[in-house]
Order: structure tokens, then sequence, then C-alpha cells
């Protein structure tokens, strides 16, 4: 990824120390079935389990709006996290069906599966109900934004937390590449924290006593 990428010392640094990899070998996908042999691997490599995102400026209590509007701030930063491969196409990406409107959160595309992917961020936990509006996101951006060139568009709904035995049923049957991940804002605990938690010498204590 350094090689391919130009990676940073400190990029490299950053996404060691947020286990990148093992991310990506978590994902949850329903990617093995809605996708042909010759992309599952390489989209299961742009999906990861659970993304840092310590480079917006947000508290824990945030808005939608709030996290979105972070993201385009810091969209450079954004995309490295999210693997780079991706470009930014566009936030709150209209689609018009009969006489209504909908906006995707972000719309981004992949260069090397070439397909658009769409994004919904969700400050909450995933709910069944989310994979459902993305296959209709995803269905309209396949009819009407697709080129002939490019392959069917992904899906990754990003959200707080996810009770991963909800997220396996909700994608068992899922018709489209979708992938449910989620965020956090930290790799560190908040230093208030600290005077909360047993020391190391007490830890190791414990430990002693329990062997």
């Amino acid at each position: 990824m350094t090689k391919k990428f130009g990676w940073t010392k400190a990029v490299l640094i950053h996404q060691i120390e947020n286990k990148s990899y093992e991310k990506y070998l978590l994902n949850q996908t329903s990617f093995d079935q809605a996708l042909p042999a010759s992309l599952r691997n390489q989209a299961k490599l742009a999906v990861k389990d659970e993304y840092t995102f310590d480079f917006l400026e947000l508290s824990e209590e945030h808005s939608e709006y709030e996290l979105e509007q972070s993201i385009l701030k810091n969209i450079r930063s954004f995309l490295i996290e999210m693997g780079g491969n991706f470009a930014f196409i566009g936030n709150q990406y209209r689609l018009s069906v009969g006489t209504k409107e909908y906006s995707n959160d972000l719309l981004l595309f992949h260069r090397r599966l070439r397909c658009l992917v769409a994004v919904e961020l969700k400050i909450g936990e995933f709910e069944p109900e989310h994979k459902g509006k993305m296959e209709f996101y995803l269905s309209v951006l396949n009819d009407q934004m697709k080129l002939p060139e490019e392959n069917d568009a992904v899906g990754i709904i990003i959200c707080k937390t996810k009770d991963k035995t909800v997220v396996e049923y909700a994608l068992k049957n899922a018709t489209h590449p979708i992938g449910v991940s989620t965020y956090t804002l930290t790799t560190k605990l908040p230093e208030s924290y600290f005077g909360l938690l047993p020391s190391t010498d007490e830890i190791r204590e414990i430990l002693s006593v329990l062997t």
C-alpha cells in the first residue's frame, strides 16, 4: 500500500497503529453473493470493518450533518483512511426517481473496481432498514449514473456501532454489493478515563494472583 499510494512514514505508522490490515479481514459484506468472482477479492480490500476518523474535530455527541461536514473539510484524510483507491464525486448527491428526489450522503468512485461507491453515514447503530435504502440507491445509480464501461455500484454503510449478527442476517440475501462498517473518532482513551482504570502495577499484581 505504501508503494502503491506513496504513503509517508507518518501515514504508514498511523495505518499500522489503527490495525488497518485486521479491519480489512474482518469486514462484513454481501460481496460473495453479489459480485462476480473477478471482483470479489478486490472489493473486500476496499471496505474495512472499522474506520478511524481521528482527524475529524468532533465531540462524541454529534449529528449526521456535523459528521458529513467535518468529512468534507478533511476530505483528503478521509480518502486516505478509506484506502487510497477512492475519488470523491460529491455529497448529498441528488437522485431523481419519479416525482421525488433522494440524496445519497457521499458518492465516491473506486478506481480499481471501476465503479461508483455510495456511502451512507449513520451516527447510531446499524438497522436492517439501512440495507434496503442502500439497495434502492444502488439500483438508481446503476440505471441512471453508471457508464457502459463501469461495473455495478457498491454501497458502504458506515455506522457508529453494529451488531455483527444483525448485519449478517441483513446481508444474507442482498442482491447488491454492500458493506457495513463502523467508525470511531479516536484510537486513544480520553485522559479523563485514566484515573478510573487500574495502573500497570495493579494489573500485574492481579494477574500474578490469578496465575
